[in-house]
């Protein structure tokens, strides 16, 4: 079985504690980036999403 490196640091063997992390450190700095807006899933652009109806029209179907 090969260990993993982590995702930030690459540097270490991930630590199956923080897993695929090698550390809470290198968790929180991804945590961060997200939080930062740093990642993105890509998508329509908002303007281009499909009008969704609300929870209460969806109910009074």
């Amino acid at each position: 079985m090969s260990k993993s490196t982590c995702p930030i640091c690459e540097s270490r063997s991930a630590d199956p504690k923080f897993r695929p992390f090698c550390s809470k450190r290198c968790a929180d700095v991804d945590l961060s980036r997200w939080l930062k807006g740093g990642y993105a899933i890509p998508g329509r652009p908002s303007d281009q999403a499909e009008e969704t109806p609300s929870y209460k029209e969806e109910r009074d179907e």
